[in-house]
């Protein structure tokens, strides 16, 4: 297949049909993300060129094509007229297609109109990864979570308790959308992404937020300081310091314990962790927070370091 520099999917995607729709990223500023600073231009590619692409892998995968994944970074971004011949071609070449997803962010989903997004559905688009990455609206600023979007009235967002956290309730207003619409929802937190300073915070409002914007499913990745990133530039100066491998556990902890999903899959299964998991949440909650500490306790061994990955 035709690709343009790195690709990233999420570990769940592993065996999804990888279509590149966008270059890079719309947005590219979050502090400790290295994905698409190789592709500093976001572009949309042209249509033609998406169509060709399927075309090839119907003609190598079309009968084993289950699941397609649109990258790169949010290419929710893409208008309809891009959308919907990449959908409807999709499903007409790949007979047993079931799902189609890709990265979105709040503002994406919230410069959607409700319609649309109904009509994307319609056509086949089915899940939407989201990374609010963290609850704790210091902490979400910090690390450029995304511009200042605009909560539509009548979301039906309750406010969040200090005053001017826009971005906890953009991703509780971006959800609540993309829900109604008929769109399953993937939330992603990044443990560590606090530093030290707010990893109390960092791990209680990631569980409010998970409970807020009730996913479908519900993971956690873990904080690497990439060399090159802003935030990796500026950790020194700004005393950033990465919690250890007990204190990003124990962000876990918390977020297994206090997040309260209506009935969310709960995985750690990316590279960038330390210790796999899996479960249902609520429902497993006491099961993996057991774990947890028997991990806390040295019982369970780790991730090596060598193994982890981005």
């Amino acid at each position: 297949m035709r690709y343009i520099g790195k690709i990233y999917r999420p570990p769940s995607e592993a065996r999804s049909y990888i279509l590149q729709a966008t270059i890079g990223c719309s947005w590219n500023n979050c502090t400790y993300c290295d994905m698409y600073r190789d592709k500093p231009v976001f572009r949309v590619r042209p249509l033609h060129e998406t169509l060709e692409d399927l075309h090839l892998a119907a003609t190598r995968f079309g009968g084993d094509v289950e699941k397609v994944f649109v990258a790169d970074g949010d290419a929710l971004v893409l208008a309809l007229d891009h959308w919907l011949p990449l959908l409807d071609t999709a499903r007409r070449l790949f007979p047993a297609l079931t799902q189609v997803s890709c990265y979105a962010t709040a503002t994406n989903i919230l410069a959607k109109t409700d319609e649309e997004l109904r009509t994307l559905r319609a056509h086949g688009l089915t899940l939407l990864y989201i990374g609010p990455e963290s609850g704790d609206e210091t902490t979400m600023r910090r690390i450029a979570k995304g511009p200042r979007p605009k909560v539509p009235d009548g979301a039906g967002v309750t406010p969040a308790p200090r005053d001017g956290d826009y971005l906890f309730d953009a991703h509780v207003a971006a959800a609540r959308k993309a829900r109604a619409a008929g769109l399953r929802i993937s939330a992603i937190f990044l443990l560590g992404a606090g530093g030290i300073e707010r990893s109390a915070e960092h791990a209680q409002s990631s569980a409010r937020l998970a409970t807020a914007m009730d996913p479908d499913y519900l993971s956690a990745l873990t904080l690497t300081l990439v060399p090159g990133t802003p935030l990796a530039r500026t950790a020194d100066r700004m005393g950033f310091v990465l919690p250890s491998v007990d204190g990003l556990l124990r962000e876990l902890r918390t977020l297994v314990a206090e997040a309260r999903p209506t009935d969310a899959v709960f995985r750690t299964n990316h590279a960038s962790n330390y210790l796999p998991l899996g479960g249902r949440l609520p429902r497993d909650a006491g099961r993996i927070v057991g774990t947890i500490d028997r991990a806390l306790a040295g019982e369970i061994q780790l991730r090596p370091e060598g193994s982890r990955g981005l």
